[in-house]
């Protein structure tokens, strides 16, 4: 049976009249990477924020390696590492020296753990001199990682790493957190990138500070038990009305150029659908079975 890093249980957060978190478990084994995925709003930081003990639960208990949130704060900040979801270091210090005061702060140097970030450090370390205010957004995300490992912790969680940043920049982020769940450090990031959650080891999925599904992304793929079709014509806002008026269809939402449909019956006719969406003046009409993907099951959760 696997350690157990973070345990979360029935965990509730309110903000004066709003439940921001409504009574959501789960758990992280050691060295797994595990994400909470869902859009802005659902509820991801304020757990993080709970975990990294900077906000009291309203009610719940979380444990970071046995250790308390509230009672224990003081130990478990030694052995987390917390990237925020805003760029929070200092703008008007240098890379070094920001590197230097986060190891200063937990009582060690830049060369006594160089080795735990020079994969990423290495990458900005020919600008140590300049202002992180000046750096750009893949830069800054590379030098928060690695302020946030500088004193090696066993927990690494992220909050929206890589929110605002450019995708080549998003698939190294990911890169390097693969290569540092490989050392062994628990990793928990949150995320309303839909397609990260394939590089996570299980997710929870996030709405409404509700957790509606926790799994491998496999399974929960697994699970859609639908058939699932793209459609898209020449008109896509009149294509989405016109099939939603449709009694043998029953979802319909749109993804990029196409809509992703299910239909009421275990086989969409796809002659007859077309027939009848060229009688409503569609052209250029195209149909095609796919796989269902994590937003397609985040979807058809959030709709149950």
């Amino acid at each position: 049976m696997k350690e157990i890093a973070v345990e979360v249980q029935n965990l509730k957060k309110s903000y004066e009249k709003v439940e921001a978190i409504k009574g959501v478990s789960f758990s992280v084994s050691k060295g797994e990477l595990f994400g909470l995925i869902g859009p802005d709003g659902a509820g991801k930081t304020s757990i993080l924020r709970i975990i990294t003990t900077l906000l009291f639960p309203t009610d719940g208990k979380v444990t970071v390696l046995d250790l308390d949130v509230v009672k224990d704060y003081k130990k478990i900040r030694t052995n987390i590492g917390y990237m925020p979801q805003r760029f929070s270091l200092y703008q008007d210090l240098s890379v070094e020296e920001n590197l230097t005061f986060f190891a200063r702060i937990f009582g060690t140097t830049i060369e006594e753990n160089y080795d735990l970030i020079k994969d990423i450090y290495s990458h900005i370390e020919p600008f140590k001199d300049r202002l992180a205010g000046k750096l750009s957004g893949g830069m800054k995300q590379k030098l928060a990682l690695s302020c946030a490992l500088i004193h090696s912790p066993d927990i690494l969680i992220l909050d929206e790493p890589t929110t605002g940043v450019d995708a080549v920049s998003r698939k190294e982020f990911w890169e390097m957190l693969i290569r540092l769940k490989e050392k062994g450090i628990t990793i928990l990031v949150s995320t309303p990138y839909m397609d990260e959650a394939n590089l996570c080891d299980r997710v929870a999925l996030i709405q409404n500070g509700d957790i509606m599904s926790i799994d491998t992304p496999k399974k929960i793929i697994g699970d859609f038990g639908r058939k699932l079709w793209a459609i898209k014509s020449n008109n896509i806002y009149k294509l989405i009305n016109d099939l939603r008026r449709l009694d043998f269809i029953d979802t319909v939402f749109p993804f990029g150029e196409f809509l992703h449909v299910t239909s009421t019956e275990k086989e969409l006719n796809i002659i007859e659908l077309k027939s009848v969406l060229h009688e409503k003046k569609h052209t250029n009409v195209e149909i095609q079975e796919i796989e269902a993907n994590i937003e397609d099951c985040f979807m058809q959760l959030m709709n149950s």
